[in-house]
């Protein structure tokens, strides 16, 4: 018991420290400016609703977070901005225990880390609707599945790809086996950990790459390691992250199928989604626009280009007709 409250403690001590990060700028342009109406209509019943909207700390989920909290209040709610909490776990906790309402999360990451499978389901849709299945004992609906993949990578550059010959997993399990320090591999403290990251991927394509080649690094600090092969050559990435091609990195062939599918959808805490059941034809239209060259275009002018996510989400949302 004292260990739960301990955990809901920090919970509530992220969420309380990504509001006060977030700011105050729902739903406003450059100029501050309203959100106008588009496609997205006003709904009498969300008047004024808060509905707390969360995300990851990484820019794809601070992102698609200042898109909902932008189409939440086009459709006349008044969303609060909780965006920008630490590690997925914190998230998933903060949806759980009612600190949040609803944010984006990914399919197989709910499968494999949250809901302990250790086969992912390769078609997307039967994947989604699994996920929903199974999420229903836990108090979490799903909604908006986006057909954008945003799955775990390992890339590698230009450099190190000519010189090992690597072009996919396997060619990579073999690399560590047949020369350590030459697989040299930066990577994330998640994708280090969970068994749908270098785990998984170790025991599946059968290698152990030895400590001393393993570089731990902060997510935005291992794409710029990879580009200029310090400390590494290769590296864990995600496939719709802008700092892919603005690092000229290679994603490696995924030859044996072990990640599984990262489609985003919304996850809703399950009281929410049957008080304001509208909410579902608010998002269904802007994940089906998210597809894997649209949200890794978007990432790319926060990651790489330098835009602030709210900026992007408002100006994506208003080209796309959802809101004026």
């Amino acid at each position: 018991m004292r260990m739960l409250q301990r955990t809901t403690a920090v919970v509530l001590a992220l969420v309380a420290s990504a509001s006060l990060a977030a700011g105050c700028t729902i739903g406003k342009d450059e100029t501050g400016a309203q959100v106008g109406a588009g496609s997205i209509k006003k709904i009498d019943a969300l008047n004024g609703a808060q509905i707390r909207v969360s995300s990851k700390e990484f820019d794809e989920q601070l992102l698609l977070g200042q898109i909902a909290l932008v189409a939440l209040q086009a459709a006349g709610a008044s969303p609060q901005d909780k965006t920008n909490i630490t590690g997925s776990s914190n998230v998933r906790q903060a949806l759980t225990s009612g600190a949040v309402d609803l944010y984006w999360e990914y399919t197989g990451t709910a499968w494999i880390s949250y809901l302990n499978q250790t086969k992912p389901i390769s078609d997307p849709q039967a994947q989604y609707d699994a996920v929903k299945q199974a999420d229903i004992a836990n108090g979490v609906t799903w909604w908006a599945r986006s057909p954008a993949n945003d799955t775990y990578a390992l890339a590698g550059n230009a450099a190190t790809l000519a010189r090992t010959g690597v072009k996919t997993l396997s060619d990579y399990a073999a690399l560590v086996k047949r020369d350590p320090a030459a697989a040299s591999t930066c990577m994330g403290p998640e994708f280090k950990s969970r068994d749908d990251g270098f785990p998984g991927l170790a025991k599946t394509y059968g290698f152990t790459l030895p400590d001393p080649q393993v570089h731990l690094l902060n997510d935005a600090v291992v794409y710029p390691s990879i580009g200029k092969g310090d400390p590494c050559g290769f590296g864990s990435v995600a496939s719709t992250d802008g700092r892919v091609a603005g690092q000229n990195l290679t994603v490696l062939e995924d030859d044996k199928h072990f990640f599984p599918t990262y489609n985003p959808a919304i996850a809703i805490a399950t009281p929410i989604a049957q008080k304001y059941p509208q909410l579902e034809q608010v998002f269904a239209p802007i994940a089906a626009k998210l597809d894997t060259a649209t949200l890794t275009d978007l990432n790319k002018k926060v990651s790489v280009d330098g835009q602030k996510a709210a900026t992007v989400a408002h100006d994506w949302l208003k080209s796309a007709g959802f809101v004026s």
